[in-house]
């Protein structure tokens, strides 16, 4: 297939799209490159692109594809509270304004890179896809707006799908340090303590990205009545965990680690277990091999191969927020987030 995947050079993009080549398929990206320069280890190959922001595509650059992948977002809690207008701008309205033009250009598929922080507060019980809604935070607000937005565009020429990645993790050239499993093996590496910024009972599930990649892949290669209008949790029901045997797990793997509380570590509003069987059974082509224990470890010798330290770690290299904050002020990124002139 012709694929285009919107945020190709973000977190999960550049790994995704690596798989996808593997697979046989011509992928084209589609991104404003905001995230260009957080680079971890080492740059990723450039593929074909259009540079260019979710909230300005237009139909014309979407004729000739088979299936989009929509992964730009703003895609973490902290950077989606900066200005949450900002946020459901481009998670929700921009999400809308891709999907309008791929519907337009006549793209049939359409896979919309959505979240189980839509599920928000729900407690220890585990739910699954049909669970309600009950986000806590824009970002998650924006996922439940988009997904009703996309429902209502569904018909026998336009097929979306949604995909409800866990929490994700993992290395990529564009590592995220701001993501819980992510984080705490960076700051057991890099001071010797499994720094926890909630009490530790919120309950998540979590998958690594090469998983999340899996799982685009095996459902853009689905059959079309398979997973037309259909949402997916995705994960594995087994990996769903409480942050503090994460931390545990990050104690055991980091060498002379402790596990510490950081300053106002209190409960999290965002609480859930997700069960993620429906994956499993309806589509066969995807197989997750990621569990958290070896995530921990491929992160560990990934921060210990590069030497990092809390400096490089608090650094806008790795924090979105930070990056976002320092492009801002150097009057590169206006606060609606678009490039400036300059």
């Amino acid at each position: 297939m012709r694929i285009l995947v919107s945020g190709h050079d973000g977190y999960i993009g550049t790994v995704l799209v690596p798989m996808l080549q593997q697979r046989g398929h011509d992928v084209v990206g589609l991104d404003s490159f905001l995230f260009s320069e957080c680079v971890f280890a080492h740059d990723v190959t450039p593929v074909p692109a259009i540079r260019c922001d979710i909230r300005d595509v237009t139909a014309d650059q979407l004729e000739g594809f088979d299936a989009v992948i929509h992964l730009a977002a703003l895609s973490n809690d902290p950077l989606g509270d900066l200005n949450p207008d900002v946020t459901y701008d481009i998670n929700h309205r921009g999400t809308v304004n891709l999907a309008k033009a791929a519907k337009t250009a006549g793209v049939r598929r359409f896979l919309f890179s959505s979240s189980c922080s839509l599920y928000g507060a729900h407690g220890d019980a585990p739910i699954d896809e049909s669970a309600a809604f009950n986000p806590v935070t824009p970002y998650g607000e924006s996922k439940v707006l988009s997904e009703r937005d996309l429902t209502e565009m569904a018909d026998d020429s336009f097929s979306p799908t949604f995909l409800r990645n866990a929490t994700a993790f993992g290395v990529s050239p564009r590592l995220r340090g701001d993501l819980v499993v992510n984080n705490l093996v960076a700051y057991a590496m890099s001071t010797g303590e499994v720094r926890m910024k909630s009490d530790g009972t919120p309950w998540r599930p979590l998958v690594h990205i090469e998983d999340i990649s899996r799982a685009f892949t095996a459902l853009a290669e689905a059959p079309l009545e398979d997973v037309h209008l259909q949402a997916f949790n995705v994960g594995r029901s087994e990996e769903n965990y409480q942050i503090r045997d994460v931390a545990r797990i990050v104690e055991e793997v980091v060498p002379d680690s402790k596990i510490s509380f950081a300053d106002g570590a209190s409960p999290d509003k965002r609480n859930y277990r997700v069960n993620c069987d429906k994956i499993a059974a309806a589509i066969p082509g995807f197989q997750p091999v990621w569990t958290v224990r070896k995530g921990v470890e491929e992160l560990y010798d990934a921060y210990k191969s590069i030497g990092l330290t809390e400096d490089y770690l608090v650094s806008g290299n790795l924090q979105r927020i930070a990056y976002v904050k320092d492009q801002i002020g150097a009057g590169k990124l206006t606060t609606s987030l678009r490039w400036t002139a300059g």
